[in-house]
């Protein structure tokens, strides 16, 4: 395939870094280069080039007082972005369009963990992500649905939390990303502790944007055209996850507050990834402690 025909949104963000690395020919944009809220823009985008595939990362993420702040734009500007782009995907014959979920999307709720795929429509979003988990759900239904009329092979990738080089700081940030920087900048401060929100009980999967990265090129590669879950067999608490960030770092010494006035957020949403090893049977992936020593290494 000619990979200057592939289309990545979101390009300059985590995981489209991680995507330049191993495939440096595609067409790479931010928020600076289009505004995907809006239909001609993006219009523009999709009959500018014949474009093959698409990987549809571009989103408003944020952390948990963000999302429960600023609902109304977690809603309207992911529900704007994904309608358009799948739209004018299958109106310029894209052959393979990848859209990014999130975990986010799945019940609150539900009677045996890890999730599979069959669950999703089972309950509503967690309340602290609750127009963030719906919009990204309804672009799992708008693909769904653009595959049963128009015959298209699109797909949905749903990804567990994230972490790694080039994420995000401040009130957007991911948990592992502020989790680090919190500690680098202890480290810089000569404090003795870190505060986190919560009480560190909720359970979490995170993977390294890199082993995303490669399972996107993967799909690519090989034609997979499915949807499936894309997580690590590692479910770990927060407070576990903070303590091994405080021991690959070397800060043992460092004690772990928590903030029981802020939310913890979902207690547990850790997905079953039997289908991904189904059809990456030999795939290798970081493990978290690896993981962690890699990005603290690389935050300046």
């Amino acid at each position: 395939m000619d990979k200057s025909k592939i289309l990545i949104t979101g390009g300059t963000g985590m995981v489209g870094h991680a995507l330049q690395k191993i495939i440096p020919d595609a067409t790479y944009i931010s928020s600076k280069d289009y505004d995907l809220t809006n239909e001609q823009h993006v219009k523009t985008l999709m009959q500018e080039s014949s474009w093959d595939v698409v990987i549809h990362l571009a989103a408003k993420v944020g952390g948990i007082i963000d999302n429960m702040t600023k609902q109304s734009d977690y809603f309207e500007e992911n529900v704007l972005m994904n309608t358009n782009l799948v739209k004018w995907a299958r109106q310029t014959n894209v052959k393979q369009f990848i859209g990014v979920l999130s975990t986010c999307i799945y019940p609150d709720i539900v009677d045996s963990y890890p999730m599979n795929e069959s669950v999703l429509h089972l309950g509503p979003p967690t309340p602290t992500n609750f127009s963030y988990g719906y919009a990204k759900r309804c672009l799992a239904v708008q693909i769904d649905a653009c595959n049963a009329q128009y015959g298209t092979k699109f797909q949905y990738l749903t990804p567990c939390n994230m972490y790694g080089p080039n994420d995000k700081i401040g009130s957007r940030s991911h948990f592992v990303s502020a989790l680090l920087n919190k500690i680098k900048q202890a480290e810089k401060d000569g404090a003795d502790h870190i505060k986190l929100f919560g009480t560190g009980k909720p359970l979490r999967q995170f993977m390294h944007s890199d082993d995303f990265a490669k399972i996107i090129k993967l799909c690519i590669d090989n034609n997979v055209y499915e949807s499936f879950n894309v997580a690590t067999p590692e479910n770990l608490s927060i407070n576990d996850i903070a303590t091994l960030a405080l021991e690959v770092t070397n800060n043992r010494h460092m004690k772990i507050e928590y903030d029981h006035t802020k939310p913890d957020g979902q207690y547990r949403k850790d997905v079953c990834i039997d289908k991904m090893y189904s059809l990456f049977s030999k795939i290798e992936l970081k493990s978290l402690k690896q993981g962690l020593k890699e990005t603290y290494d690389q935050i300046s």
